[in-house]
């Protein structure tokens, strides 16, 4: 049986392939573009494509693919095969440095913001050679890039390659005051940690909400839900634990470094956790956690929901973003060391961080707007939507005395004592975790709690990169200029800490008082996709993302114009689909439950005169009012969505489906759901949240 040790990276064209199969200096190049960010040397693409081909096709590829992703949020691919025709009827496997480098996908069929009209379609695919190939389906899968004709970039990754250049170039800055020459790269690194819900197909196979929409648009709560808290790191399932094994397997053979896993806090729902890594790496790799997630679960009878949240009153799903960055030469550059209070290196890249997240609130919070995203954030599960920072106790004690002048007292580590002496004894960490903080630091990174489950990760780490950047760049150009180097750090890092101190808050984030405390320290409220949509074009957001190259203003307006579109698209198909399911599923199946009571009220009437019926004449009441209700909610839910039409500007589109259609819906859905309790089990036409919950 083969172990871990020889599956894992099996499927991947990693180092230890490359320096296998290569030439020296074909490889030596390869390495300098991927290590040290050099420019490719076209030269070796060749040797490259020819090297990949032989070992794919080794691994059972009979294709290749330009895999790339888009600003859909779900990655791309078109397959060609290797099979190249010969004179003579035969043919040969063919691959070369120019199929490795370019492709070209139809750009007008992707989302581009009016980058690209319908007849203008030709855009091009770029191979990312710092983000390994690998096989997929019998396909060789080249990580690439993807632009429009002119050059504008229409996918995620691309910006977050300049982001992630933009930061390492201002890092580079700060090192080199510190009189650091051993370091030529700095990289950012993340953990992706993904939450998921898996249910049972047939159920899922006959509502059309989740089908159509990911999530469901009615439903009852269940009379137990997550209330015994007995689901979270409980017992796995069997069925889920193999659907767990195999899962773990086919991402290793893909090279993911999945570690952890465990039963999430709402029942039917799930974690994975990986080690961190390069980001660029890790966004790739969560897009084929999502994608892999997805066909296991079916190949066990289940299906994967990555809505962030599938089931109201019920725990929706996130993605813990932890994101540092760390130098070519293994140092982390928020690890704060023994003594943090001493170690000013750390402070200053510490403080950086600070600064940028309190000036880009705004940008942080759109990093992970979403439809799905507004029924999650501010819930019991999830942070809300007002960005803040967590530091703890010990770090948050070195700033104050930083602040103060004062020295900080010196607790040591302590020891945690079980008060049984068969127990051992170990270190606590410095500081506790505060699982309601939108962006704490935990030790050496910062977590990112908001993002979506269902989100690339490429948009917020994009945007934490360039105001990171921004910031490091500031910091450099006041400290080049320095004549007494330790005391214009200290003073700066004194100056972030009294100018940003507003976005540290290490209490409860769910908290009411919370909320009405961040008014009072001016921190912005951004409370749906479409509050947070229009700060991506501000001027101070424009300049940000100009100055560091990471996005054009053409770049940003096309990525505005895409998200007010696909919030208004995403709404419309959830209320076409409640409207169908009303129409068609429940107002019909509660009809008939109604006529069957009312038949055995007569019944009862005619052949048993003295027997009491209020019972069943009550419910027809009750059912039959739910009913007409509902019927006049999906009517004025049908006759505002068709007023969405005569909405030219994108903005106002969006904000009439938040303000009309968003209401309408809950009110269409309240009613139902009432239905739903007083309906026979054997009348009502879908499956429930009871099925759906507990039924893997």
């Amino acid at each position: 049986m083969e172990t871990v040790s020889d599956i894992f990276g099996k499927l991947v064209f990693n180092d230890k392939v490359m320096s296998e199969r290569l030439p020296k200096d074909v490889y030596d190049a390869l390495k300098k573009t991927i290590d040290m960010g050099k420019s490719l040397d076209r030269s070796i693409a060749d040797v490259v494509a020819n090297a990949m081909k032989d070992w794919a096709i080794e691994n059972g590829a009979t294709h290749y693919t330009h895999w790339f992703q888009p600003l859909t949020g779900i990655t791309a691919e078109k397959h060609d095969s290797f099979i190249s025709p010969k004179s003579n009827g035969t043919a040969i496997m063919e691959f070369s440095g120019k199929e490795l480098i370019k492709g070209e996908p139809d750009a007008s069929s992707f989302p581009t913001g009016g980058l690209r009209a319908t007849f203008e379609a030709r855009g091009y695919t770029a191979w990312d050679p710092t983000s390994y190939a690998f096989i997929k389906d019998d396909t060789l899968c080249i990580p690439s890039v993807f632009c429009s004709y002119g050059g504008q970039a229409l996918d995620k990754k691309t910006p977050l390659l300049r982001s992630m250049e933009a930061i390492r170039k201002q890092a580079l800055r700060i090192l080199r005051l510190f009189g650091n020459e051993d370091v030529k790269s700095v990289t950012t690194t993340v953990g992706a940690e993904q939450e998921y819900f898996l249910v049972d197909r047939e159920l899922f196979e006959k509502r059309k909400d989740l089908i159509f929409c990911g999530r469901t648009l009615f439903g009852a709560r269940p009379p137990k839900g997550q209330d015994l808290e007995d689901h979270y790191s409980g017992s796995i399932n069997p069925r889920v634990k193999a659907f767990m094994a195999e899962l773990d397997r086919e991402l290793w053979k893909l090279g993911i470094l999945a570690k952890t896993e465990h039963n999430e806090v709402a029942p039917a729902q799930h974690e994975l956790a990986p080690i961190y890594t390069n980001t660029n790496i890790a966004t790739d790799h969560n897009q084929l956690t999502m994608e892999t997630i997805k066909k296991v679960a079916m190949r066990h009878g289940m299906v994967c929901l990555l809505h962030e949240k599938p089931f109201e009153g019920v725990n929706g799903s996130g993605k813990h973003n932890n994101w540092s960055f760390q130098t070519d030469t293994g140092v982390n550059l928020l690890e704060p060391g023994d003594s943090p209070s001493e170690n000013a290196q750390f402070l200053l890249f510490f403080a950086s961080v600070i600064k940028a997240v309190d000036k880009y609130q705004d940008l942080l919070r759109l990093s992970v707007a979403s439809p799905g995203n507004d029924h999650r954030l501010g819930a019991h599960e999830a942070p809300p939507a007002i960005i803040s920072i967590f530091v703890g106790e010990d770090l948050q004690e070195v700033l104050d005395s930083i602040e103060n002048s004062s020295i900080p007292t010196q607790k040591g580590r302590q020891e945690m004592k079980f008060g049984v002496h068969v127990l051992p004894r170990f270190f606590k960490d410095t500081t506790d975790r505060n699982r309601t903080s939108p962006f704490a630091f935990t030790g050496n990174k910062f977590e990112f709690r908001m993002v979506g489950s269902s989100q690339s990760i490429a948009d917020p780490n994009t945007v934490i990169n360039t105001i990171v950047a921004e910031e490091l760049s500031n910091f450099a150009d006041i400290l080049e200029k320095s004549k007494n180097f330790e005391n214009d750090v200290l003073n700066l890092v004194r100056q972030t800490i009294i100018e940003h101190k507003r976005i540290i808050f290490n209490g409860n984030n769910y908290s009411g008082e919370w909320v009405a405390e961040a008014k009072r320290r001016g921190l912005l409220n951004l409370e749906t996709t479409v509050d947070a949509i229009p700060c991506l074009i501000s001027e101070k957001n424009i300049k940000l993302f100009t100055k560091h190259g990471v996005l054009s203003e053409t770049e940003l307006y096309s990525r505005y114009e895409i998200l007010l579109e696909n919030y208004c698209k995403v709404l419309s198909i959830e209320a076409l689909t409640m409207i169908d399911m009303a129409r068609k599923e429940i107002i019909p199946s509660v009809t008939s439950y109604i006529r069957q009571l009312s038949e055995t009220a007569i019944a009862k009437k005619q052949i048993l005169p003295g027997v009491n019926w209020d019972v069943e004449k009550e419910l027809v009441s009750k059912l039959s009012s739910l009913c007409a209700e509902l019927y006049r909610n999906i009517e004025f839910l049908d006759g505002a969505l068709q007023k969405t039409k005569k909405y030219t500007d994108l903005l106002e589109c969006a904000v009439f489906y938040k303000d009309t259609i968003l209401k309408a819906m809950r009110k269409s859905r309240a009613v139902a759901d009432q239905m739903e309790l007083l309906t026979g089990i054997q009348h009502w036409p879908f499956p429930t949240f009871s099925d759906l919950l507990f039924s893997v």
